[in-house]
């Protein structure tokens, strides 16, 4: 008998740090277990796939980086879809589905993917599943689990249509486009579950969806290929939809409030425990559960012993990096502040740079982390070994690759000390691995439930928010013991961190200033003892011996100074504006006055060398905890009004005694405070406005001040002040440069 084809789509995606990709793995892996083939595609891939004459379904999978800007692996993709001379029927024959990830605490939220979506639907494609907005400022989970499950019915029902017109269109019946047939067997998606952005709703938002979730899971017929029914340790009901049916039933039914709490198979009478890490309570211990299938394995990995292995000291692409000198820190803060915040000066003889761009700075993890790792994967003896890393000829993973960030001929040391993120927060398909590799039955369990879907709470508190690292995980559940192959497969790449530039190249001849606050994670359940930022934490330890304090005037005379690998991110958007005559306002509180220090040095010499021309107005809106302790640049800002560089300096301390008397505390009541010349500048004036700092806080309160003042300044409602605010990020002049 001939073999059967199975139908096949497309799955292409664009990740800055894996997210996207994973899930676009995800869904290809899956594809067979609903008879159905992905062909996968990162969408740099141009020669892998042809949307231009694609004829199958096509599933994007779009993740935002920066300031909305689409990942590195995607931007080409997207500036091509942009051309204005494309024809409007350009993808009329296309049929898509998109699921876009971002993070709702930064701006432009799901921008890639809005971005493709627009300007498919411009050139004609229709769209056969409903758009999922992912938001991962509150856990992917809650719009991408509902989104996945719905996707399958989509795509076959999608793939039927197309069979169905293609045979309507050969037997000469088809009369109008296939567009204008709709077809009862394409799923009704509710748009409103797939997007939650309403802070507001957002708790019974995830209530409701976990609810349907769960109960859509348990009535259907046939498990889903990434969900598998497990129950180690739960409730004696069986495995399976009626068991899952009859747990979401009786849901209500199961208190935490019982006399007797059950750990394992003991009972403590009277004993209010509280769910933990490694503990959890009822109804989640006694749920079944839905957990992710078990990621492929993909890699064989080897250690072998070798005479010589060359030792690289410094980041895996040092080649095209820039090694610079430290030639100067400052500590900006007094000793008694909140924070510690420091000022480095680089030599950067051979890089160029502009007021508003970043750069990214390159650290390895900490030594004693990595002794840690090594010890804890029983690996200490065979830190020198060369690792060899192949792909399992018999993977069934789909698009799988030994990693392009892990270089050959390298060390173990080496591996964990450079290439691996092995401080990043384990992912749900990570611990549904580990489980394969924990010995203890209770450990286990509680493994299962972190990566399930009713444990999705327990995962967002005790893992996610906490930023638990994989060292704290295992440290958590000792009988884990993973092989050095799933931590390849599994840990992400060591990611640069990147700075905003505090000075300008004209001030500054082949200098280059950054500014940052020492990252401090405090101590919790789950981190007996606090620990400091990687890459802050390590720059600190660098820079000791040539420190300055603050009652110091100059550097320490030692000759030995640190190197560190650099490399520039051009921003060409965050810069001031080409024209001088142009007014603008900056907000930057803390640390995040950092790039407008280089924006004024700018100012300064620039009028300095053209005195007849004519300069708009400057504002600054600076805010600190303390006036004596942290107010960083205070001499140069300062400096900078008297010399007439910058026109107002409007500061506020959220923290001096006395502030209770209606003085602004926050750069948002000083905007409110000044709300006429803000207006006047933005509405009228065509000025700029550029923000920096903290995104979870400052920035969306910035951002909510900001429509207030337009709604009461042009007497227009809420959602037009939105548009309004809106047309000023279209137009570039209202731009961000934030962090979590």
């Amino acid at each position: 008998m001939p073999c059967e084809v199975k139908p096949r789509f497309v799955v292409l995606y664009g990740s800055q740090k894996g997210q996207a990709q994973s899930i676009a793995e995800g869904i290809a892996e899956e594809a067979e277990e609903h008879g159905l083939v992905a062909e996968l595609s990162c969408l740099d891939q141009n020669s892998k796939y042809n949307l231009e004459k694609e004829s199958a379904p096509v599933v994007f999978i779009a993740s935002t980086t920066g300031d909305g800007e689409p990942p590195d692996n995607a931007l080409q993709f997207v500036k091509s879809i942009k051309k204005k001379t494309l024809p409007v029927d350009h993808y009329k024959h296309l049929c898509y589905a998109l699921l876009a990830l971002g993070d709702t605490n930064y701006a432009n939220f799901c921008n890639c993917g809005k971005t493709i979506e627009r300007r498919l639907q411009e050139l004609g494609a229709e769209q056969f599943y409903a758009t999922g907005y992912a938001d991962d400022g509150v856990g992917l989970e809650v719009v991408l689990d509902p989104w996945l499950e719905g996707l399958w019915k989509a795509i076959k029902a999608a793939l039927s249509k197309m069979a169905s017109d293609r045979t309507s269109y050969l037997n000469g019946e088809a009369g109008e486009s296939p567009k204008e047939a709709p077809d009862s067997s394409i799923p009704d998606v509710q748009l409103s579950l797939l997007s939650i952005t309403d802070q507001q709703n957002l708790n019974s938002a995830k209530s409701s969806l976990e609810t349907v979730s769960k109960c859509a899971s348990a009535a259907s017929s046939s498990a889903s290929a990434t969900q598998t029914a497990v129950s180690d340790l739960g409730p004696a009901t069986p495995l399976g939809s009626d068991g899952l049916a009859s747990q979401c039933h009786d849901a209500a039914s199961v208190s935490t409030s019982k006399q007797e709490t059950k750990i394992g198979n003991a009972a403590v009478p009277g004993v209010a425990l509280a769910a933990s890490l490694t503990l959890s309570l009822p109804p989640l211990s006694e749920s079944s559960l839905n957990v992710p299938a078990l990621p492929p394995s993909y890699l064989d990995v080897s250690l072998q012993e070798a005479g010589i292995i060359e030792q690289v000291d410094g980041p895996w692409n040092k080649e095209s990096l820039h090694e610079v000198s430290i030639s100067k820190v400052v500590q900006l803060t007094r000793g008694d502040s909140v924070k510690t915040a420091l000022r480095l000066e680089l030599d950067i003889s051979l890089m160029s740079y502009q007021p508003g761009d970043s750069f990214d700075v390159f650290c390895p993890n900490r030594a004693p982390e990595v002794e840690d790792m090594l010890h804890r994967l029983a690996l200490s003896d065979q830190r020198n070994h060369r690792v060899n890393i192949s792909l399992r000829k018999d993977t069934k993973k789909k698009g799988a690759l030994v990693p392009p960030y892990i270089p050959q001929n390298i060390s173990l040391l080496y591996l964990l000390t450079w290439c691996l993120e092995i401080r990043s927060v384990p992912k749900k398909a990570f611990l549904r691995a580990l489980v394969e590799h924990t010995g203890d039955s209770v450990q286990r369990r509680r493994l299962q439930e972190l990566c399930s879907k009713q444990g999705a709470a327990d995962y967002n508190l005790f893992v996610r928010d906490p930023s638990l690292s994989l060292l704290e995980l295992l440290a958590a559940f000792p009988s884990c013991s993973p092989p050095l192959s799933l931590l390849i497969e599994h840990v992400p790449k060591l990611q640069p961190r990147p700075y905003s530039a505090a000075s300008s190249c004209l001030r500054h001849p082949g200098k280059l200033h950054f500014v940052f606050n020492v990252v401090e994670f405090p101590a919790c359940s789950v981190r007996p003892a606090g620990r400091q930022g990687l890459c802050t934490g390590w720059l600190f330890d660098l820079i000791r011996p040539v420190l300055v304090l603050p009652e110091k005037d100059e550097s320490s005379s030692s000759t030995d100074l640190p190197k560190i690998h650099v490399k520039l991110r051009p921003n060409c958007s965050f810069r001031p504006p080409s024209d001088p005559s142009v007014p603008f306002i900056m907000v930057g509180p803390g640390t995040g006055v950092a790039p407008f220090i280089g924006f004024l040095q700018q100012r300064e010499k620039e009028k300095q060398e053209k005195p007849e021309a004519t300069f708009g107005e400057t504002w600054l809106f600076y805010g600190c905890r303390h006036r004596d302790r942290d107010f960083l640049f205070r001499e140069e800002l300062e400096g900078f009004v008297s010399s007439g560089t910058l026109s107002h300096l409007e500061v506020c301390f959220s923290r001096d005694s006395g502030e209770e008397d209606g003085r602004p505390k926050y750069v948002q009541d000083n905007l409110l405070i000044n709300r006429q010349h803000v207006n006047d500048i933005l509405l009228k004036q065509s000025g700029y406005l550029f923000v920096c700092g903290d995104a979870k806080n400052m920035a969306k309160d910035v951002n909510d001040t900001l429509i207030e003042m337009i709604k009461t300044e042009l007497q227009v409602d809420q959602l037009d002040a939105m548009k309004t605010l809106a047309g000023l990020r279209e137009e570039k002049r209202y731009l961000q440069d934030i962090w979590g």
